[in-house]
């Protein structure tokens, strides 16, 4: 009796049904991870495959193990189920029913043959473990595969709240599948031990289909809930082609839980994307009705280089009416590649105590190294949240099969009755099952106020100790208050009070704390309170302003952020978990305050700053010492100070800063930001309305280039509250043109066919433009214009240009703070065109070469034979004309 592929589900018969193994959570942040139950089983029986939760008179959980050998008589890796007892107080339910399956579990109809089915059989414990009833529904005379003999009966299994016990059989008839439904006290009365073959009344069962049915696979898993609207719960299973070597994709089906008819179909997206490999019913949003999830594993997403990956997706669909659900998006899918995400899906209930219940995701093989993650997702008025409130990470590594963290889920029980449902997980592949609590959730509502919100550094209202004396400072008051609540929390709840001034969330120049807490002398403020659940405490203090001298930045508020966490070190609650502060509350609260400035009754300062620049020397020459100075005056011409006034100069690459000329009272730094050399001189802070200051700057020119005719610096006058470029280099603004004439018509032109004269192609033209500037930002713009003329194509000498005018703007310039105006600037480029051949060199037509070829032939050729008419070419031998030849033959003769 192999139980490979066991299912689990139990059943309570006044509280009803546990809900199914797969079910999605979203707000679940609660879950007690740090400190979990874990249970072991032996090494290589699939501890864990499945997992279930069992409340009796003592609560326990219920593990299978489907590979774990038992004291059989020839029977290996039997399978086998182990209890767990877990702590808690009595739970007073009436005794429960629990469903155990061996969906492989094979027969043989004949003695003598060999052949076996796999109907697969389930067990029923009733009557707390003492009685245990087999329910085998699809061992019945229509054996082989055309019958039910692959029903694999228990393959999925549930309960329904009436007490119906649902069974999904995948592989009867060929394959399409079948559901079977029967009450439980029906199989209980029909159970005689040693028969069989059984007959329950009021069994039900889809019937076999037509063989375009067949591999449909119904059954493949079920789930309850209701759809209908006549309180009578349906039955949910996928079909239409489930598994992926079929060409279409899965439908999971919604069945009258009257008589199995179908009522409604859903189809998935994707073929062999494994649509309703897990499902889930819960209502998710708190309408009154079921809600239904679909898990398809295998989901197949194209990524952002276009590659596909699976990742899985979860569909949720809201039921709107009986029989009208509708598709939530955007579609819950998963991060992780291979990951398996939603293999399974439980129903957790309101985890967090919301009003909404919440939904637990398994991705088995996600993760490090693959250890496997569940996904916690909570529900709320629109469905289920986009992202998960906690993801639970396995803590196993791989062996010989994956860890398969989350393969199974069980949810919705609270275990250790402290008002909260617990989630049980297994993890198969390491022979494990995890059992999370959720921690009671604080709700907690805080408030941070300071008074006057305006600090006035004149008045002077408090003292603060200084060494041996006491020093008068500018101060307010700052007071918080807290109050928290929440289910099944404990009477007194410890916290952990932080206030920060000047909070490094927000940054100002120097980041220095410029106010202090008047007790302590310090930025920070942390406290230990105690506060009683349902009630509010309020704490009392003083703020003060630092000595002017100390800080630079009065423009910049000063935000006060109150931080609220909950001891750790307090005692933790009756059941031994600590409470954990809600997420979703504000648990960060800021505040401000502001300087009050030498601006008038609004605050607001209004300065006008002024500046102009002189040269001690107009010449510099290559070689000379080349000291100059550049003489300034700055002014505030405005209705308020300028604060954190400064004259910003950019250095040229030739010269160098050498100091100060006059004014001892100036101070100026030399920095670098960016490969770029500046001077920053304190102006004042503020610089008051009517200030009027010169000063001089003394420069060496040590690196002057001959290819350079002007040095140029770059001088601006810049506060918190206003800046006017007033001194700024002219952008150098270069433009060419390539060719820089245009001749038409181009050469080898010819008149096209069908385009009335113009050329084949037109001679291309650019018009390049070069700015150099310090400034991270600019657009040009290019109207082109052709003098209100059209490019004549005659043959007479006319010329004509093409024209362009472009403009620069700079938008930015790289300063914290813009001036008032930015460089900008424009330059024409002109090209001329002439209607003339280009200055090139003739071209020859082809036939014109043959034919001259032709007439060098021709006339060499006549050439030739008049030379042969004159007797050009009679020319005599070596040795004369023949008789002369005769004539010396005896001579030659004796001379041999």
């Amino acid at each position: 009796c192999p139980i490979f592929l066991m299912r689990i589900r139990s059943f309570c018969c006044v509280i009803g049904l546990l809900a199914t193994l797969s079910q999605p959570v979203c707000e679940a942040f609660n879950l007690d991870e740090m400190n979990p139950t874990v249970y072991s089983g032996p090494e290589g029986s699939f501890f864990g495959y499945a997992v279930e939760f069992y409340l009796p008179d003592s609560a326990s959980v219920v593990i299978g193990a489907p590979k774990a050998n038992t004291s059989q008589i020839n029977i290996t890796e039997g399978g086998s189920l182990n209890t767990r007892l877990f702590s808690a107080p009595p739970h007073t339910h009436t005794p429960p029913c629990l469903q155990a399956c061996a969906p492989l579990y094979s027969w043989r109809t004949e003695k003598d043959t060999p052949h076996s089915d796999v109907t697969g059989t389930c067990y029923l414990s009733v009557q707390n473990f003492t009685k245990f009833v087999e329910y085998a529904p699809c061992r019945t005379e229509f054996s082989d595969r055309e019958g039910q003999g692959y029903c694999q009966g228990g393959f999925s299994a549930d309960f329904t709240m009436n007490g119906k016990v649902v069974l999904g059989g995948p592989g009867s008839y060929f394959w399409q599948g079948q559901v079977i439904s029967a009450a439980k006290e029906n199989i209980i009365r029909a159970y005689y031990p040693g028969y069989f073959i059984q007959a329950v009344d009021g069994q039900m069962q889809t019937k076999q289909g037509q063989s375009s049915h067949d591999d449909n696979y119904q059954g493949y898993s079920v789930a309850v809930g209701e759809f209908s609207g006549d309180e009578v719960e349906a039955l949910v299973s996928p079909c239409k082609r489930c598994l992926p070597h079929v060409l279409s994709a899965a439908q999971v089906s919604i069945l009258n839980g009257t008589d199995l008819t179908t009522m409604v179909e859903y189809t998935g997206e994707q073929m062999g994307s494994y649509f309703g490999y897990a499902l889930a019913t819960t209502d998710i949003n708190n309408d009154g009705m079921t809600d239904l999830l679909v898990g398809a594993p295998m989901f197949i997403v194209r990524g952002s280089d276009s590659h596909l990956e699976e990742m899985g997706r979860v569909y949720v669909y809201l039921q709107r009416s009986p029989l009208k659900l509708e598709l939530r998006l955007p579609h819950q899918t998963g991060t992780q590649m291979y990951g398996r995400f939603g293999s399974s899906i439980a129903a957790l209930g309101d985890l967090n105590q919301d009003g909404f219940n919440d939904v637990a995701i398994s991705c088995p093989f996600g993760g490090e190294d693959q250890k496997g993650l569940v996904y916690i997702f909570n529900g709320f008025s629109e469905g289920l949240r986009e992202k998960p409130s906690q993801v639970i990470k396995g803590q196993w590594a791989a062996g010989a099969v994956p860890p398969s963290f989350g393969f199974s889920l069980r949810g919705a029980k609270d275990l250790d009755m402290n008002g909260y449902p617990d989630l049980i997980v297994g993890a198969f592949g390491v022979d494990k099952a995890v059992l999370y609590r959720a921690r009671p959730i604080v709700n907690t509502s805080a408030s941070l106020t300071v008074y006057p919100t305006m600090i006035n550094p004149e008045e002077k209202n408090c003292m603060v100790s200084s060494g041996n004396s006491s020093i008068p400072v500018s101060c307010v008051n700052l007071s918080y208050c807290i109050s928290a609540d929440g289910k099944h929390l404990p009477e007194f709840l410890d916290f952990n009070v932080e206030v920060q001034l000047d909070s490094l969330k927000h940054k100002q120049k120097g980041a220095v704390k410029r106010a202090l807490f008047l007790d302590s002398q310090q930025p920070l403020l942390q406290r230990s309170v105690r506060v009683r659940r349902g009630e509010r405490l309020c704490d009392h203090t003083k703020i003060y302003l630092r000595s002017e001298k100390d800080f630079r930045d009065k423009l910049s508020s000063i935000f006060m952020a109150l931080n609220l966490t909950l001891d750790e070190t307090a005692a933790n609650e009756v059941h031994g978990l600590q409470p954990i502060l809600n997420y979703q509350s504000a648990n960060v609260i800021e505040r401000k305050a502001q300087i009050l400035l030498d601006c008038g009754e609004d605050n607001i300062c209004v300065p006008d700053l002024k500046l102009e620049v002189l040269g001690r020397r107009k010449e510099v020459y290559l070689g000379d010492d080349n000291s100059l100075t550049l003489i300034f005056n700055a002014r505030n011409e405005g209705e308020g100070g300028a604060y954190e006034a400064e004259l910003h100069v950019v250095l040229p690459p030739e010269a160098d800063y050498s100091g100060i000329a006059r004014n001892n009272e100036l101070t100026c730094s030399y920095e670098m930001e960016n490969q770029t050399r500046y001077l920053s001189c304190d102006l004042g802070n503020p610089m008051r309305a009517g200030a009027n200051l010169w000063a001089g700057l003394r420069f060496t020119v040590p690196r002057l280039k001959d290819t350079h005719r002007t040095i140029q610096f770059e001088l601006q006058i810049r506060s918190r509250a206003s800046v006017t470029h007033v001194l700024t280099t002219v952008l150098p603004f270069r433009s060419v043109s390539r060719p820089d004439k245009v001749y038409l018509p181009p050469a080898n032109w010819k008149v096209p066919k069908n385009h009335e004269g113009e050329p084949d192609e037109d001679p291309a033209v650019e018009h390049i433009y070069e700015v150099s500037s310090s400034a991270n930002w600019f657009e040009i713009n290019i109207p082109i214009r052709l003098q209100n003329k059209r490019l004549s194509r005659n043959r007479s000498y006319r010329q004509y240009v093409l024209e362009c005018l472009a403009a620069y703007s700079v938008k930015k310039m790289p300063y914290a703070i813009q001036p008032k105006f930015l460089p900008n600037g424009q330059k024409k480029v002109v090209t001329p065109v002439v209607w003339n051949k280009p200055d090139i060199e003739n071209f020859v037509p082809l036939w014109i070469i043959i034919l001259a070829i032709l007439a060098g032939l021709l006339l060499l050729a006549v050439l030739i034979y008049v030379l042969y008419r004159l007797g050009f070419f009679k020319r005599s031998g070596p040795y004369g004309t023949a008789m002369e030849k005769a004539q010396l033959k005896p001579q030659a003769a004796s001379e041999a």
